[in-house]
């Protein structure tokens, strides 16, 4: 890797772990978010902080192509929450697990998710001109 490429990691990584402290925070300051909000932005953070992970796994990936997989993960992601058996449930039951694999399916989670990546787009491509 050159340095250029680590640099950008590194970048991405700070994205990442910026946005999952907010996303934990966001869960810590929910009653002081209005309802509306409350209802998109766990959501939307998580597909930003999926945007930029793939951005920092695959830095020599386009935007677009990021943007894309990134969106795809998320869509796949919750579309697994149709699927209910006693072993995916259990995951589900712990914290991890939630987090990251969800509780049940919502259409309002996959407008969230679009928001969150298209989000994560525009930053990058305020930050990052190439590409």
């Amino acid at each position: 890797m050159n340095k250029l490429t680590n640099c950008r990691n590194l970048s991405y990584l700070k994205m990442v772990l910026i946005v999952m402290c907010l996303g934990l925070l966001s869960r810590r300051l929910n009653a002081y978010i209005p309802d509306f909000i409350d209802l998109f932005l766990g959501d939307s953070l998580w597909a930003l902080m999926i945007y930029f992970l793939i951005r920092m796994l695959f830095v020599n990936w386009s935007k677009k192509k990021s943007a894309f997989i990134g969106l795809l993960f998320c869509f796949v992601i919750e579309l697994s929450q149709l699927y209910h058996s006693n072993w995916i449930d259990a995951i589900r039951k712990t914290t991890l697990g939630g987090l990251i694999l969800g509780y049940g399916f919502l259409y309002s989670d996959l407008a969230s998710y679009l928001f969150g990546t298209i989000v994560g787009y525009i930053i990058d491509i305020k930050i990052n001109r190439e590409n």
